[in-house]
């Protein structure tokens, strides 16, 4: 498990339950641009780093980010290490059977496939790659019976296996793959986008009802009043409400 890492608190105020405690621990994997990412100072940035702020400033909470890596991130806020993921973390049925989740804050993204610009690549019976305990990874898993699925603990090993000719090609949110797509002029589109999940949520233990309602109030103010929508627009993250 990848060494808990706290970064700058943010905002006043204290809540209850989870709540009882000073600090709202707020936990995402700081390696999934744009949504979320670790700037030059090592400090958690993107989409999320500027929405977390915002909802807990809204929510009246206090608030401490931490990263963790993803494959142990659900199990560490069960275990308490944190109090919320807020990760680009898919609202599925088969994750709430964990944990609960706050209203979603984006819709759903399309799920895209990549591989080498120059390949001809039959989807069906592929090699494909994706970041383990994802919803693409349970996709490729679920409704391509023909393919083969490798599964990487970062996004950055499923674009480096394409690249080395392990994969085929990798499934992976569309809105994380156009600039490496963009920037690598090495990469390229291949076949249909896919929705996959009801949207991006914040993740809560379920006993933590109080403070997925105050987050989930948070979140319906930003939606009323345009300012998530500007959020989603200035970090190109998809489809506004």
């Amino acid at each position: 498990m990848k060494t808990l890492i706290l970064s700058t608190a943010i905002v006043a105020l204290t809540a209850g339950a989870a709540l009882a405690q000073d600090v709202v621990r707020m936990g995402t994997e700081g390696a999934y641009p744009p949504y979320n990412f670790l700037n030059d100072k090592g400090e958690v940035d993107g989409f999320e780093r500027e929405l977390g702020d915002e909802l807990c400033k809204r929510a009246e909470l206090t608030c401490e980010w931490v990263t963790n890596e993803w494959d142990s991130i659900i199990p560490n806020l069960v275990s308490g290490n944190y109090d919320t993921i807020i990760a680009g973390m898919s609202i599925t049925d088969e994750r709430k059977q964990v944990i609960d989740f706050t209203e979603n804050y984006t819709q759903p993204d399309p799920s895209a496939f990549v591989a080498m610009a120059d390949a001809s690549v039959d989807l069906s019976g592929a090699v494909i790659a994706a970041q383990a305990a994802t919803i693409q990874a349970s996709y490729v898993a679920s409704e391509l019976p023909g393919a083969t699925l490798l599964e990487f603990a970062t996004p950055e090993e499923s674009i480096a296996a394409v690249r080395s000719g392990e994969a085929d090609a990798v499934l992976a949110d569309k809105a994380y793959l156009d600039p490496i797509v963009a920037e690598g002029g090495d990469l390229a589109f291949t076949g249909e986008n896919v929705l996959i999940g009801g949207g991006v949520g914040m993740g809560v233990r379920q006993s933590d009802t109080e403070l997925r309602d105050k987050f989930t109030a948070a979140i319906q103010s930003m939606k009323a009043d345009g300012t998530l929508n500007a959020l989603i627009a200035k970090w190109e993250i998809g489809e506004q409400f």
